[in-house]
C-alpha cells in the first residue's frame, strides 16, 4: 500500500527534487563584472529572433492592441492576421468584426458602417452614426 506524503514534508520533497535536476549550481556563476556582462549578452543573443521569424510570428497569430480615443472611448482590438479580420470591442463590451482591406500604408479594416484606419500607433475609429475619433495605441 502506498502512503501519501504528509503535507508538512512537501516543501522539503520539492526542494530535493529540484536540486536533483542537474542544473548549474550557484557556485558556477560568473564572479566578475566582465563575465556577468558577457553572460547577459550571450543570453540575449540566443533569444533574438530573425526578421523573418518575427514577421512570421506576427502574420500567423492574433495580436491584441488597446487604443485610447480622443472622445474618451477605449477600444480593445484583436487583429486576427491569419483570417484577415479585426474584432473591435468598445468600453461597453460591444464588439464588431471588421475585415481587412487593401491599404497602401498602415492598416485598414471595415464592415458596413464601421472602420478602423491607421498607421503606427495612431488610428481613426469610425462607428455607426458617430463622428470619426482619433485614437492612440497604449498597449
Amino acid at each position: 500500500m502506498i502512503r501519501p506524503i504528509p503535507l508538512a514534508l512537501l516543501p522539503l520533497c520539492a526542494g530535493l527534487a529540484l536540486s536533483a535536476c542537474g542544473g548549474p549550481s550557484p557556485s558556477d556563476g560568473p564572479t566578475d563584472g566582465e563575465a556577468v556582462r558577457q553572460r547577459a549578452v550571450e543570453a540575449q543573443t540566443a533569444r533574438r529572433r530573425t526578421g523573418a521569424e518575427a514577421q512570421d510570428r506576427a502574420l500567423n497569430r492574433v495580436i491584441r492592441t488597446v487604443y485610447l480615443c480622443d472622445n474618451g472611448e477605449r477600444l480593445s482590438v484583436d487583429f486576427d492576421n491569419p483570417r484577415d479580420m479585426a474584432t473591435v470591442r468598445n468600453s461597453n463590451g460591444e464588439a464588431v468584426d471588421l475585415y481587412r482591406e487593401r491599404s497602401a500604408d498602415g492598416l485598414w479594416y471595415r464592415a458596413s458602417a464601421y472602420e478602423l484606419r491607421g498607421s503606427g500607433v495612431l488610428a481613426t475609429w469610425t462607428a455607426d452614426g458617430r463622428d470619426p475619433s482619433d485614437c492612440r495605441a497604449i498597449d
